[in-house]
């Protein structure tokens, strides 16, 4: 089992906030919300949705470590404060 934690970028915008995974943007992971909570939930959200989406497909998922991605080879809980 391996554990991928992506980074996600959330910043303020016009009327709100707009968040992005840069590991997974050219496969849609840009989303928005009215809070910046608001916008990091749905982005997390989305990220879940690619990656189940790719695994159903049997497609890669992204590898190695990066500034975007780490893969760590064991199974961990992550914990955002």
């Amino acid at each position: 089992m391996k554990t991928y934690a992506f980074k996600v970028v959330v910043e303020p915008d016009e009327g709100g906030y707009h968040a992005y995974c840069p590991a997974l943007r050219h496969l849609g992971a840009v989303t928005q919300g009215a809070t910046e909570d608001e916008a990091f939930r749905n982005i997390d959200e989305v990220i879940h949705m690619i990656v189940d989406e790719l695994r159903e497909e049997g497609a890669p998922l992204p590898g190695g470590s990066s500034d975007d991605i780490e893969v760590l080879p064991d199974a961990r809980v992550a914990v955002t404060i």
